[in-house]
């Protein structure tokens, strides 16, 4: 559906956005700072002429990836999603890619109609990490339990209160509730990687880095299961782990019902 303003059709587009997070401080916008939203925002913004604003489906960390963000925009310019694209992507630098443009209903909005975020985190477990590799895995090469951490992880499957595993001043913070219900979670070994992935109807701040960051303790035998379940059930308390570092993170994809045009 179109709205207009004045004699200008405002189209709502939803675009699928990859990005290597490294040199970024983070998705959302933030002053005198290089942030994949400014990027986007002001390369369309020029291309487009005229002042825009993108609505994300969630902020991901400095350091943090993406392989298919979402995020959605309000403009009048006539051009056409594909031609839109390959401008996007001759104007933006390398580690930004649009990959897609569709326009959406009026009222879609990429973070209130979210169904689910799928993140991956990455654990490399040889002795020598490869440069290829370097800024998107985390180096581990010491002894864990991966059995006991495969376990533990699809203990955070269901409906539960996060609040253990925020950070402090999220989790801190009466007025926004910390309750979330993560569908699968999962921790599996590939070649030389432990790849932890999880999905969930939403993630609270530093989520899913404490969350592997537990997990990690659980394989160094520092802790155990019976913590998680403790946490979760409670409501109460700090996960025993540190926050995983950022570049072993990555946001997979943002999952919608199929957007009507």
């Amino acid at each position: 559906m179109n709205s207009s303003q004045g004699s200008r059709v405002v189209r709502n587009l939803l675009l699928r956005v990859a990005y290597d997070g490294t040199d970024f401080h983070g998705w959302q916008i933030q002053p005198e700072e290089a942030t994949v939203q400014g990027t986007l925002a002001q390369v369309l913004g020029e291309l487009c002429g005229e002042a825009v604003q993108l609505y994300g489906a969630g902020r991901t960390d400095a350091g943090v990836h993406a392989e298919e963000q979402a995020a959605n925009v309000h403009i009048a310019s006539p051009i056409p999603c594909g031609n839109l694209v390959r401008a996007l992507n001759d104007h933006l630098p390398e580690s930004i890619r649009v990959l897609s443009a569709q326009e959406v209903r009026k009222e879609f909005h990429a973070r209130r109609d979210a169904q689910s975020k799928l993140y991956r985190y990455r654990i490399y477990r040889g002795v020598i990490c490869p440069p290829s590799l370097s800024r998107y895995v985390f180096p581990f090469p010491y002894g864990l339990d991966e059995a006991a951490m495969a376990e533990a992880a699809g203990l955070f499957q269901g409906t539960w209160d996060f609040r253990a595993f925020a950070s402090e001043d999220l989790a801190g913070a009466k007025e926004k509730s910390t309750i979330r219900t993560v569908f699968s979670s999962r921790l599996e070994r590939q070649g030389e990687e432990l790849r932890y992935t999880v999905e969930g109807s939403g993630f609270l701040y530093h989520m899913v880095r404490i969350m592997t960051g537990t997990l990690i303790e659980i394989g160094r035998r520092r802790t155990t299961a019976a913590v998680i379940r403790a946490l979760l059930s409670s409501g109460a308390g700090s996960a025993p782990g540190s926050t995983a570092a950022a570049r072993g993170l990555t946001l997979v994809r943002v999952n919608y019902p199929v957007p009507r045009p």
